[in-house]
């Protein structure tokens, strides 16, 4: 299958199985799945996500059951449905092509019932967390940034989330443009990505880097007006450098998108534009090796504070490490490539980490090239690569929250009742072996 409706308009075997809405669906539930299992074990090494999100405080701490069993339990509140309507789905349909497309309403109605689960207050299903979810979300759509003292580090991790579920959303678009679209649409017909307009869906798949964009701006202003109000730069957050090289990051997001769009318009003659099609396929070839290679440095550099990179060059101005405070009691040095302050327990789970994020930066850019046309099983190659992305966005998730708060231990930019919790702390890694240190 050359993955064109127009030329080759039925189902193809996965999409029998699993249609597009469906699809979507499930990546956004495991996505919850995923967010518990982040809380729980972050919780279990004894980093207080809560506090570093600036969550409101409880009315009942010692009562309310704690933040992940909460996910947890809306993960479920969304599977049980979940799991039915697929289960009537597949009895309703046997993957009978024309059956497939007449059940559409199904998944349209669970998307439906998913989006209504996130709004209703229930208070057993981690009612605050959704609150607090859906404010974030609200004021991130348009590329806003909370103050570092009211959840300003939620709002990146949120943003940073959206960009990988970029595709996902932009399923979920096309899935309500082809059911809306035509009194003879249907949201599990084969997915036309280019219902709507040839360039609209790479406008969605845009959008969540362009919020990312944005917030970096807005931190380089807040630093440079910061500057002038002190009277000169601060030592601690520098001129402002990094800022803007983390939004050069996600802009270089956007040839790749550009680029793959133009490759998709198999009626466009390139002839037209200046270039031929092989100059394309190598202009995107470029642009996505370069925002790969500059993605899994900023990972593996910024995100994590890892020291891998630290013996080459680097053009940016970063704001000093200020770790030393926290030199184990071992006098053996830290971890090749790691650093001092390290809270999982190995430091063989940061190296496992560094290499997926290699191979998985790679796969999730790859995925937007129209190249996976050649796949033999098209839509499930892209299934495929959108749970991968997922997955590493999970596992990237907890290195960065690790590092944030070892940052907050390490600068005491949370006051007394952050830094009240490092004896804790200290007292686990001094017990640890010199491999912990």
């Amino acid at each position: 299958m050359d993955g064109d409706p127009s030329v080759e308009p039925e189902l193809d075997s996965f999409s029998l199985t699993l249609p597009l809405p469906y699809r979507a669906a499930l990546v956004i539930v495991l996505g919850v799945w995923a967010w518990g299992a982040n809380l729980h074990y972050l919780s279990l090494v004894k980093i207080d996500v809560p506090s570093l999100l600036h969550y409101p405080s409880r009315a009942s701490p010692r009562t309310d059951p704690p933040h992940h069993l909460s996910t947890y339990r809306l993960a479920t509140l969304l599977t049980l449905p979940l799991s039915f309507s697929l289960l009537l789905f597949w009895l309703l349909s046997r993957r009978d092509p024309v059956l497939v497309i007449h059940y559409d309403y199904l998944p349209i109605a669970y998307l439906v019932l998913l989006l209504a689960l996130f709004l209703l207050p229930l208070r057993r299903f981690s009612s605050s967390g959704r609150t607090r979810f859906l404010t974030t979300l609200r004021r991130i759509s348009i590329g806003g940034l909370a103050p570092s003292n009211a959840g300003k580090f939620g709002d990146i991790l949120l943003a940073d989330v959206l960009t990988s579920y970029a595709k996902i959303i932009a399923d979920l678009f096309v899935s309500l443009c082809m059911f809306f679209s035509s009194p003879s649409g249907s949201a599990t017909a084969r997915p036309d990505r280019g219902c709507g307009g040839q360039y609209l869906v790479p406008i969605i798949i845009a959008i969540p880097s362009l919020i990312r964009l944005r917030q970096c701006l807005i931190e380089y202003v807040r630093v440079r007006s910061q500057n002038i109000k002190n009277g000169g730069m601060s030592a601690q957050t520098g001129w402002g450098g990094q800022h803007l090289a983390n939004a050069a990051k996600y802009a270089s997001a956007f040839p790749v998108i550009v680029l793959s769009a133009l490759q998709r318009n198999l009626s466009l003659d390139h002839e037209d534009i200046g270039v031929t099609e092989t100059t394309l396929y190598r202009l995107w070839l470029f642009a996505v090796f370069v925002n790969s290679i500059y993605s899994f440095y900023w990972d593996v550099a910024k995100d994590w504070d890892l020291t891998l990179f630290s013996s080459l060059p680097s053009p940016f101005s970063s704001k000093p490490r200020s770790l030393s405070l926290h030199r184990p009691l071992s006098s053996s040095e830290p971890p090749f490539g790691l650093r001092e302050r390290l809270v999982f327990p190995s430091p063989g789970i940061y190296y496992y980490a560094i290499a997926l994020d290699f191979l998985l930066r790679f796969t999730w850019s790859l995925k937007l090239s129209p190249h996976l046309d050649h796949f033999a099983d098209f839509e499930s190659g892209i299934f495929v690569m959108e749970c991968l992305e997922v997955g590493r966005r999970w596992m990237w998730i907890f290195f960065r929250v690790e590092t944030e708060w070892v940052r907050s231990l390490g600068g005491g930019a949370r006051g007394e009742g952050l830094l009240g919790q490092e004896e804790v702390l200290l007292g686990d890694y001094s017990g640890g072996n010199s491999d912990e240190d």
